[in-house]
C-alpha cells in the first residue's frame, strides 16, 4: 500500500463552462515508492514543470480546476487504463511508466510494479482522478450546453526517442478533429498563430486519454489538449538536461508572453461554450 499526501487530488470548481484538467504537473512521491526508483530526480524529470503556475489565472475565469500532486511515475492518469498504446508504433511511456521519456530505467533492478500493483495504483490515483474529472463535466453540462475540457501540458522541446528535431511551440490535439468542434480549434490555432509562435493541430501529440475519452462534441463536451515546447515559458537548457541544471526557476516575467497568449485562448474556449 502506498501513504498518498493529504489532500493530493484537489478540484477548484468554478460555474463557467471550462474544465481544466492538470494530470501531469505532480511531484509528491510517496515514500515506498522513492525508495525503489533510481532517483527521485529521474523519477520527475518528465514532470509537465511549473504548468500549474502557469495557467494559475484559470480561477480568475472561474474555471474549474482539477490537480493531481502526485507524479506521474506513481500512475499516469493520461494514459489508456486497459494499457492500449495511444500512439501505435512510436515510443511512449505506459499506464505505470517504466522509463522517462529518453529511455532512462526508473527503477532499481526488480522493482517493476507488476500487474497487480499496477492495479492497485490504478485504484489509489487514476479512478479519483478521472471520477472527479467526469463528475465536474456533468455538473457544469447540466448548467451549460456546451462546456470546455481544456488538458494542460508541456514537453521539453528535444527529445530524440519521442521526436524528430525542435518540438513546435503549440501543440494542439484534439484527436484528429473527434474530441472538439473544428470552430474551437480554428479559434485556438488563430491566436496560437498570431503569438509569433510555430504552432501544429494533431501533430506528434494528438491528445492522450483524457482528451480522447472525455471530448464528444455530439454530446456538448469539446476537448482540447495543449502541448507547450517548455522554452515558451521557461529557460530550457538544450539539447541535454541533467540533475544540475533541470527544471529551470519558473520566472512570472520570461513566461508573460505565452501567459497571455494562453489567456486569449481560454477566453475564446469560454466564448466558444457560451454561444455553441
Amino acid at each position: 500500500m502506498f501513504t498518498l499526501p493529504d489532500h493530493w487530488l484537489t478540484v477548484r470548481q468554478g460555474n463557467a463552462p471550462l474544465v481544466i484538467s492538470l494530470p501531469h504537473t505532480g511531484r509528491d512521491l510517496p515514500p515506498e515508492l522513492a525508495a525503489r526508483v533510481v532517483s527521485p530526480w529521474l523519477a520527475r524529470k518528465d514532470c509537465d514543470w511549473w504548468i500549474d503556475d502557469l495557467y494559475a489565472f484559470a480561477a480568475g475565469l472561474d474555471a474549474t480546476i482539477i490537480h493531481t500532486s502526485l507524479s506521474r511515475t506513481l500512475i499516469d492518469v493520461n494514459r489508456d487504463p486497459s494499457g492500449v498504446s495511444l500512439y501505435p508504433g512510436q515510443a511512449t511511456t505506459e499506464l505505470c511508466p517504466s522509463t522517462t521519456f529518453d529511455g532512462e530505467l526508473l527503477y532499481q533492478p526488480g522493482q517493476v510494479p507488476d500487474p497487480a500493483e499496477v492495479e492497485l495504483r490504478r485504484k489509489l490515483a487514476f479512478d479519483p482522478y478521472h471520477a472527479a474529472l467526469a463528475g465536474e463535466l456533468q455538473r457544469l453540462r447540466a448548467q451549460h450546453a456546451s462546456v470546455v475540457l481544456y488538458d494542460c501540458h508541456s514537453i521539453r522541446s528535444v527529445i530524440p526517442r519521442l521526436f524528430e528535431g525542435e518540438l513546435p511551440q503549440f501543440n494542439i490535439g484534439t484527436h484528429s478533429g473527434a474530441a472538439c468542434d473544428p470552430r474551437l480549434a480554428g479559434e485556438i490555432e488563430k491566436l496560437c498563430d498570431q503569438s509569433g509562435g510555430s504552432r501544429v493541430t494533431n501533430g506528434r501529440f494528438k491528445g492522450g486519454y483524457i482528451t480522447r475519452n472525455y471530448g464528444k462534441p455530439e454530446a456538448g463536451i469539446h476537448a482540447v489538449q495543449m502541448e507547450l515546447a517548455c522554452r515558451g515559458y521557461m529557460r530550457e537548457p538544450m539539447p541535454e538536461v541533467s540533475e544540475a541544471n533541470w527544471p529551470g526557476a519558473y520566472d512570472p516575467a520570461y513566461a508573460a508572453p505565452i501567459r497571455a497568449t494562453l489567456s486569449s485562448i481560454l477566453q475564446a474556449c469560454l466564448a466558444f461554450a457560451k454561444g455553441a
